[in-house]
């Protein structure tokens, strides 16, 4: 499956915030479903498979399946449900790579992107359903993460979050473990190592990778001079610019420029 080539139809988004007397009575599933619960517990049964979910889990049940669930009266489920069909840029149609049942965990990002997928979806203002298919590939996005990729920058601590957030908006100004760690409130050395144990990376190392890759999509678009580049990426020049790439990427920047017409 490609990620990037999925356009999403929504048919139906339901914030459910189950009464003692509730329960989804057996109907088949005409699109793909996926429900995220936020609170309480529930029993789920999907082609005669029942399973007990709880805050955190995931349910991503596929078009054709057979389902239905009840909560428990003391443990009243609160959960987000999209309906939807996925097609690909040929306007075929293309499941998701999760399993049907499995352990998200509970992610607050995620549930302000679904309470404002839910919202927009109610309210339908003018443009609403633009707005409303961005909302979900964005939490389909974070699912793919945790689930698909197993990462989560989220997860980390949330000064490492605050300077990556800082980083990628001010990667071509002067950046400096220093300062950074002066941001969060945090002695350098103690910061550069948090940096290293949460990203994997030092700090050094990721500013670079982060200039680099901004480097090369600019160059990829023919629009600037190299020399431009380098300054706009936080490079001192365009040797160092070079160098940088080269250590990096294996290849100088040239590498990059898209070929002109008749190469």
């Amino acid at each position: 499956m490609a990620y990037e080539n999925i356009i999403p139809e929504i048919r139906l988004v339901n914030y459910r915030k189950c009464t003692p007397e509730w329960k989804l009575v057996e109907n088949t599933l005409e699109g793909t479903n996926l429900t995220y619960l936020v609170q309480g517990e529930a029993l789920y049964t999907a082609d005669n498979q029942t399973v007990k979910v709880k805050e955190g889990d995931l349910l991503v049940l596929p078009k054709g399946c057979v389902r239905k669930a009840i909560t428990f009266p003391d443990r009243l489920m609160h959960c987000f449900s999209v309906d939807f069909i996925l097609k690909n840029t040929k306007n075929q149609e293309i499941s998701l790579p999760f399993p049907e049942y499995c352990r998200a965990g509970r992610h607050e990002d995620i549930i302000r992107l679904f309470h404002e997928l839910a919202f927009a979806w109610v309210d339908k203002l003018p443009g609403y359903i633009l707005k409303c298919n961005g909302l979900l590939l964005q939490i389909l996005y974070r699912f793919l993460e945790l689930i698909v990729f197993k990462t989560d920058i989220y997860a980390g601590d949330y000064r490492v979050t605050k300077v990556i957030h800082y980083i990628a908006a001010h990667y071509s100004e002067s950046i400096t473990v220093k300062g950074m760690a002066e941001m969060v409130d945090l002695h350098p050395t103690y910061f550069g190592s948090l940096f290293r144990k949460t990203m994997g990376i030092g700090f050094n190392q990721y500013l670079i990778h982060t200039r680099i890759k901004n480097a090369e999509n600019m160059l990829r678009t023919g629009e600037y001079k190299v020399g431009n580049i380098a300054e706009a990426c936080g490079f001192t020049d365009t040797a160092h610019l070079y160098k940088q790439f080269k250590l990096h990427k294996g290849f100088s920047p040239s590498h990059c420029l898209p070929k002109k017409s008749g190469e």
